[in-house]
Formats: structure tokens, C-alpha cells, sequence
């Protein structure tokens, strides 16, 4: 019953935000302050209903170190988003017109903020967390990856192969992430730094939705393999390679930092429940 309130309960706070959010996307300067606002509520509601429901102090989301951990993940993210473009430049499918909109930069600086905590806090706080406790560390990071894929295809520029790319460099590699850490704020961090840099600096597609003009005038042309096509650039194998890059990263500190869950973790604690019982 756990994973269905806390399921709920960050579901419920989603929705309201993210209907919000879509109804003042406009207004950059709305949306900056929504953006951000929803970003602490889902924070909030996520503390609130797991600290209810399992009797615990939360420290996935634990204020001490917050912002130097968000702030590496979101170094990290518009690093990896930073290479496939130098990627593309170089092979000449990305050019650079001049400046786009700071206050659309802005803008997309709030919704993106609103979007990575809250598919953070459902995808790898929730469903991760959760399904790891009972299958152990690589069957829950293979079942929410591909989930986390295919829910891409509700965007409006949608495609099989979108959804595959973004299960493989995002819904892999986050999940990698909060194993490696055992924290939210990596994973949140991550997951803004690439999205913002995407719309919100290089003003590219997002997941195959369009968004508003971001700090950079651009074009990008190109075979779809190298460059996404409608999709964005999180189409291009540019982007899965590094994903999966980073991913064996997250993994390999996970092992060394003795964070790996065995499937056989489930058995054990069946057998001590079963010990307490009698």
C-alpha cells in the first residue's frame, strides 16, 4: 500500500503542477516562478507522504548538501547535452545565428525545473526505489527505463526509436545515478542540466516537443541517425552513446560504493519477516 499512496500522492501533485505550468507557459516569467515553485511542492509531497507511510527520515531528499549535489548532476547534464552538440557542430549539423531570448531561456529555466523533479521523483523516487527492494538494482533499472522510454511517446514529435534513445541515455543513466548516490538531488540535477540545455541553451527539441526560444539562435540539419530529426538531438546516437557512457559510470561507482541490491535481497527479508512472525 506504500507504493500506492506515495504513488498517488506525487501523481496528484504532478498533475495539478504540470496543468499549471502548461497554462502560463506564455508568460516566461510566470512559468520561471511556477516552474520552480511546483519543483519544491513535489519535493515537499514526496518527503511528506514517504516519511508517512514508511516511518523514516527521508534522506534521498535531505536538505543537507541539496544544492551542491543538484548542482553537480546539473553540471554533469548540460556537459553531456554540451558534447553531442559539439558533436554536431563539428560534423556541421548544428550552426549558431546569434542570440535567441534570455527571457525565454528563463522561462524554459522554470518548466525545466518542474519537469525534472517531478519525473525524478515518480520514475526513480517511487517506481525505482521501490521495485529495487524486490528485484534488486538491474531488473528495476531495465523495467523503469524502459517505462520512463515509453511514456516519451505521448510528446508530440513522438517515435519508437525517441523512446528507445531516452529508456537507454536517460532512463538507464538516471536510475545508475541514484544507485551510484542514493540521493534524488544527483539525478534531479542531471536531468535539468540536459533538458535546459537543450531548450533552454541550445535551443533544440525536447523529447520531440517543441519549445520556446532559448538563450541561442539556431539551426540543425542532418540525417536523422546523427541528429534526431523531429525528436531533437536526444535522438541522435550521439546522445544514446554517451548515456550509455555515463550510465556504465553510475553503475561502476554503485558496485564500488557497495550499492548494488541483489535480487536475492527480497528472499532475505521475506525470511526475516518470517523469523519475526513466529
Amino acid at each position: 500500500m506504500r507504493f500506492v499512496w506515495q504513488f498517488l500522492a506525487v501523481m496528484a501533485i504532478y498533475a495539478i503542477t504540470g496543468g499549471v505550468i502548461t497554462a502560463v507557459k506564455d508568460n516566461d516569467w510566470l512559468t520561471l516562478v511556477v516552474g520552480l515553485t511546483s519543483a519544491a511542492l513535489t519535493v515537499l509531497v514526496y518527503r511528506w507522504v514517504v516519511r508517512r507511510t514508511e516511518h523514516r527520515e527521508v534522506l534521498e531528499v535531505a536538505r543537507e548538501g541539496a544544492v551542491a549535489k543538484t548542482g553537480w548532476g546539473a553540471l554533469i547534464g548540460v556537459g553531456m547535452f554540451g558534447a553531442v552538440i559539439a558533436n554536431l557542430f563539428v560534423a556541421g549539423h548544428y550552426e549558431v545565428d546569434g542570440l535567441g531570448s534570455v527571457t525565454g531561456a528563463l522561462g524554459l529555466l522554470g518548466f525545466m525545473a518542474g519537469v525534472a523533479v517531478a519525473e525524478e521523483v515518480v520514475y526513480r523516487g517511487v517506481l525505482f526505489r521501490i521495485i529495487e527492494e524486490r528485484t534488486g538494482t538491474y531488473i528495476a533499472l531495465t523495467l523503469t527505463g524502459v517505462v520512463f522510454g515509453l511514456s516519451h511517446l505521448l510528446n508530440e514529435n513522438a517515435s519508437l526509436w525517441g523512446a528507445i534513445a531516452i529508456a537507454i541515455e536517460a532512463g538507464f543513466m538516471l536510475a545508475a545515478a541514484y544507485a551510484a548516490t542514493r540521493n534524488l538531488w544527483v539525478p534531479i540535477g542531471v536531468h535539468f542540466g540536459w533538458n535546459f540545455a537543450a531548450g533552454g541553451i541550445f535551443s533544440t527539441e525536447v523529447s520531440g516537443s517543441d519549445t520556446s526560444q532559448g538563450l541561442l539562435d539556431t539551426a540543425m540539419s542532418g540525417p536523422k541517425l546523427l541528429t534526431g530529426g523531429d525528436f531533437g538531438p536526444e535522438g541522435s546516437v550521439y546522445a544514446v552513446g554517451f548515456g550509455a557512457l555515463l550510465t556504465i559510470v553510475f553503475l561502476w561507482l554503485a558496485h564500488r560504493r557497495g550499492n548494488i541490491v541483489p535480487r536475492s535481497r527480497r528472499a532475505e527479508r521475506v525470511n526475516s519477516t518470517a523469523t519475526l512472525s513466529r
